[in-house]
C-alpha cells in the first residue's frame, strides 16, 4: 500500500524519526528526548518527550501503544494505555510512562520507549434514539459471550 510520508518536525536537538524495526512492524517505534536519563520508580507515571511533532494524516489518528519488550521486561508501558494523537495535535509527542513494576526502571535519551500505529478513524454523528436494534448479546455485559 503506498501512502504519503508524515512530516515530522524536530522540536528538541537529538530527536530521532519513528522508525520501524521489521519490514513487517505495524508500529513505529518513538524515542526517549531528553537531556539525562530518567528513572522511574515502582507505581510512578513520567512524561518522557520524544522531541517531535508530526501531521497526521485527516481522518487518521495515531496510536500510542506499549512496546511489548518493554512492558513485559521492565514493566513500563503508557499510563493511558493507549495514547490517541489527533490529526489537528501539532504539539510535542509526550509517552506517559507509568512503572507496573517492583523496582526502579531507568530510561534513557535515544532508547526506543512506545510504538505508534497511524490508523484512519470514523467521525459519526451521534443522536439518541427511543430503541436500539435487538442483538443475540443485547445488555449482556462482562463474561457474556461464549457461554
Amino acid at each position: 500500500m503506498t501512502v504519503n510520508p508524515i512530516h515530522v518536525k524536530r522540536l528538541r536537538p537529538g530527536a530521532k524519526l519513528p522508525t520501524y524495526g521489521s519490514a513487517g512492524a505495524a508500529g513505529a517505534d518513538l524515542y526517549a528526548c531528553i537531556e539525562q536519563s530518567v528513572t522511574i520508580q515502582p507505581g510512578e507515571t513520567v512524561f518522557i518527550p520524544t522531541g517531535i511533532a508530526l501531521e497526521v494524516p485527516e481522518g487518521c489518528a495515531g496510536l500510542v501503544y506499549a512496546r511489548s519488550g518493554m512492558a513485559c521486561k521492565r514493566g513500563l508501558a503508557p499510563a493511558n494505555k493507549v495514547g490517541v494523537v489527533d490529526s489537528d495535535y501539532r504539539g510535542e509527542i509526550n509517552v506517559v510512562l507509568h512503572n507496573h513494576g517492583s523496582v526502579p526502571q531507568t530510561v534513557e535519551s535515544g532508547e526506543r520507549v512506545a510504538q505508534m500505529l497511524i490508523t484512519p478513524v470514523l467521525q459519526p454523528a451521534y443522536e439518541f434514539a427511543e430503541a436500539l436494534t435487538d442483538t443475540a448479546r443485547n445488555a449482556g455485559g462482562f463474561g457474556s459471550t461464549g457461554k
